[in-house]
């Protein structure tokens, strides 16, 4: 399953390599706001251009939750990070489900085959949830095919969630609940199916 390793660490590289330029971006265009550049030059034009359609949903998002739409660029860094590390994770999650399949059907195993699957489809999952978090920042509206995708497939569970938990202040924290139930999910696949002893093949 050497292909499924290399698949991976190409991907690894270019979520990095992505979330590294942005991160850049965004810092650039932190230091053109303090230093005060004149808007009209070629190299301030160029950073707003390129940072504006990011930075655009996070203003309109932080001006919703009544906060200082300045800190938009931090607040993209921040979530560029935590993007590319989620990302990371539960990529290496789906090679492993892979190899761990492959692996699987190989020998005849039919308990760890199915373990592996459901295992990897949680991640996905996971990784569904928190996407939609996400890009419910003001990013996309529920119009969105890709939003209405998510919407679709993370409400089953969150709709109940939200109903039953009250929210803290002004933030919704049934997501969390979400993830929660999601890891201990995966933890009873692992016990069971696995053994509690689930191979890491990749990360």
């Amino acid at each position: 399953m050497q292909i499924v390793s290399r698949i991976y660490l190409f991907l690894n590289w270019l979520i990095i390599s992505a979330a590294v330029g942005l991160i850049l971006l965004m810092v650039l265009r932190l230091i053109a706001t303090a230093m005060d550049w004149n808007p009209f030059t070629w190299s301030a034009l160029t950073i707003r251009r390129l940072s504006e359609p990011l930075i655009a949903p996070i203003r309109r998002g932080l001006t919703r939750f009544q906060v200082d739409p300045k800190y938009a660029p931090l607040v993209l860094i921040l979530i560029i990070v935590l993007f590319a590390w989620f990302t990371i994770q539960v990529l290496a999650t789906v090679a492993n489900t892979l190899i761990g399949v492959w692996i699987s059907a190989t020998s005849g195993a039919l308990a760890p085959l199915i373990g592996y699957l459901l295992y990897g489809l949680l991640s996905l999952y996971s990784l569904m949830i928190f996407v939609r978090i996400i890009l419910s920042w003001g990013m996309l509206g529920s119009g969105s095919r890709v939003m209405r995708f998510l919407i679709n497939a993370t409400e089953p569970l969150l709709a109940p969630l939200r109903r039953t938990i009250p929210p803290v202040g002004m933030f919704d924290i049934s997501p969390i609940v979400a993830f929660i139930i999601v890891w201990i999910c995966q933890a009873a696949v692992a016990g069971l199916l696995l053994q509690g002893q689930r191979i890491e093949f990749i990360g």
